[in-house]
């Protein structure tokens, strides 16, 4: 039972009733939270609001709770391009090319390629059907009818060779577990497939083809690829991979330790280098813990090679008789979004960025490592994976950041090849997708999307920031206002806000939705949201959802109208007002009457009371009221004391005291 005071000019204190001399005087105690600006630190007009500006996203995603000022450059998970700053605008049309004519159940596309200036796809079957092979007609947006030469078995990679005559190829690699061989064209009218020698990989070095089969068998061709009469030259068998059939992941070229360009092995149980004077694979320091995804794709990139692993990425950058080995993959930090996660399957090295083709139809999701025999551990500790879908992806790496270039619409179908190319004089990347060659305009420089006119811009996209919390999580904190700054609006170029709070992915939205040109008063502009009818929204932690949307006008030959495809709302930034407010803590100062006997106490014994208050290492309950809940005994710390007190044996006097709530 709470202890109560009922007398008048009384105190409560540490178990002991004091008379008091006049009434007592509350403050409030709480020191209030120093106002904080995060972003844009010229964004300082309030003097008690605290303010976070987000106008710059180029530090990419993977963020799901922010913490402190270094990461409001990030983003959890977003569609739209976040290379530059002040602008945040849809991501780059993509276009689905009419699937041809086949009977394959169950096709994916194996490889996609470029030979003069045409690009090339297989469409691979299942064991009983042999893949086919189509050419894009770039004029009629179509691949036509297969031509004429199927492949051996499954198509599981491509490159284009320049013999040492100067004639160009483009080969297939086919394989299955038994073997197989290659298929190849100098003028992509005219193809052989050559069955003599397995070949799951390809790769050039040296102005000769080398191929690895299924069971690591590296072996290569000197001369021509002759398509009337065949190979010019016997293949040569070289090295053998000491690891177990159907390790091989990737076959590539990049610089050994001396800097000279070599052959390296991606497999499974990690990656070996091609030492060519001895015909023989060595063993490097990149050995990984043995999983199914190690190397799929590995790629070299500008100065350094990237080796996934699951959807993680080590950087190896080999050379000058020293190794450095990071980890760059969209798995750091917060990862993905659980229907986002998956394997990289694929992965091709472009201008400004490096891209993966991430396979959501198995994402990952952790489960009980003792559930399974094997355990992968990765560089975030230990982690077992199990099969669930999710949608397929393209990522971009720019050294900065991860961007999403494209997510697919449809859950759990894999992504299976990627090719960069210049083909029909469009710089393009081209990926197969659920039996279907999309591809998408790349930008060959740095752009300002304010300065160009003419890149083309998807319908729609969804931007999500991290929770904010203001770097305090026990703090209550009122939303206030919420300004959007944003330029090139129309009537159908709109922006939509929402908002989400306390961990909870229920949105709402916030005032007009749509913000379009109608809304703002004009194409360009600020609009502010006040949050609670001027009252504020309560959080502990804040974020927001953003979807830019365009024009869906379509006619004429190219699907769009007039500029509609060129168009795009443009977000320059997203500022959010807010005040921070914790607990109120009271203060309470009482001057005590010590002169008199008070409730069996005589002065002496009150005072000496009150002294072991004061002294107490812990918290003493003090009161003043009697509300017959206990809702006003407050727990105090004294803080200061003042007193007159006469000499000798006479212990009376009056003493004044300040209690405060921690």
């Amino acid at each position: 039972m709470a202890n109560a005071v009922v007398e008048p000019n009384e105190i409560f204190l540490n178990g002991v009733y004091y008379p008091t001399t006049r009434p007592v005087r509350s403050t409030l105690a709480s020191i209030y939270p120093s106002k904080v600006v995060i972003g844009d630190t010229t964004k300082d007009s309030q003097l008690r609001s605290s303010i976070i500006a987000w106008s710059d996203w180029r530090g990419g995603i993977g963020i799901n709770r922010m913490e402190g000022a270094g990461e409001v450059n990030r983003a959890w998970f977003s569609e739209c391009q976040l290379r530059y700053k002040n602008h945040l605008v849809l991501p780059g049309l993509v276009t689905e090319t009419t699937t041809p004519s086949h009977s394959i159940s169950g096709a994916t596309i194996g490889a996609i390629n470029t030979l003069s200036d045409e690009v090339y796809a297989f469409w691979n079957g299942t064991n009983s059907e042999s893949p086919v092979l189509f050419k894009y007609n770039n004029n009629t947006g179509s691949w036509g009818s297969a031509l004429t030469q199927s492949a051996a078995d499954q198509v599981t990679d491509s490159i284009v060779y320049t013999a040492p005559s100067g004639t160009t190829s483009l080969v297939f690699a086919t394989y299955d577990s038994n073997g197989s061989g290659i298929t190849y064209s100098s003028d992509g009218a005219t193809w052989k497939t050559d069955t003599n020698r397995g070949a799951q990989f390809l790769v050039v070095w040296d102005e000769r083809l080398w191929a690895i089969t299924n069971a690591g068998q590296l072996w290569y061709i000197t001369g021509d690829l002759d398509t009337a009469g065949g190979i010019d030259n016997d293949e040569v068998v070289d090295a053998q991979l000491p690891v177990p059939s159907g390790s091989i992941t990737k076959l590539f070229v990049a610089r050994n330790a001396m800097g000279i360009p070599i052959i390296y092995a991606a497999t499974t149980h990690g990656l070996f280098a091609h030492n060519r004077d001895n015909a023989m694979w060595e063993d490097t320091q990149m050995d990984f813990p043995v999983h199914p995804d190690n190397g799929k794709g590995t790629v070299r990139w500008r100065d350094s090679v990237y080796i996934p692993s699951g959807n993680g990425i080590y950087k190896y950058i080999n050379g000058n008789n020293a190794a450095v080995i990071t980890v760059v993959g969209p798995d750091r930090d917060d990862g993905l979004p659980a229907d986002k996660r998956g394997a990289i399957r694929h992965m091709a090295g472009s201008h400004n960025e490096l891209l993966i083709g991430l396979d959501a139809s198995a994402a990952p999701a952790t489960i009980a490592a003792t559930s399974l025999p094997y355990r992968w551990v990765s560089h975030h500790g230990a982690r077992t994976l199990e099969p669930s879908t999710g949608f397929s992806s393209i990522l971009g790496y720019n050294e900065m950041g991860w961007e999403a270039k494209w997510v697919s619409g449809t859950a759990g179908k894999s992504f299976d090849a990627i090719h960069i190319s210049d083909a029909y004089s469009k710089y393009r990347v081209w990926w197969g997708h659920n039996d279907i060659v999309h591809f998408m305009d790349l930008p060959r420089d740095i752009i300002n999307p304010s300065e160009v006119s003419e890149f083309s811009y998807a319908l729609s996209a969804v931007h999500e920031t991290p929770w904010f919390n203001a770097g305090q999580s026990e703090v209550e904190k009122l939303a206030l206002n919420l300004r959007i700054e944003a330029q090139d609006l129309t009537a159908t170029e709109t922006v939509k806000v929402e908002y989400a709070v306390d961990y909870s992915e229920s949105y709402a939205d916030i005032g007009d939705v749509p913000i379009n040109a109608s809304v703002m008063g004009a194409a360009s502009g600020t609009y502010v949201h006040t949050f609670g009818s001027k009252a504020g929204t309560t959080f502990r932690a804040i974020k927001f959802r953003l979807t830019l949307d365009r024009s869906t006008v379509v006619s004429g030959d190219d699907g769009y109208t007039g500029l509609e495809k060129f168009e795009t709302p443009d977000v320059v930034s997203l500022t959010l007002e807010f005040r921070k407010k914790i607990t109120p803590k009271w203060g309470h100062t009482v001057d005590i009457d010590l002169t008199n006997e008070y409730k069996g106490n005589v002065p002496q014994d009150l005072r000496s009371n009150l002294i072991s208050a004061i002294e107490s290492t812990t918290l003493v309950e003090f009161t003043f009221r009697d509300d017959g809940g206990g809702t006003r005994n407050y727990y105090v710390d004294v803080v200061a004391a003042q007193g007159l007190e006469y000499t000798g044996h006479d212990e009376r006097g009056s003493t004044t005291i300040s209690v405060v709530e921690p």
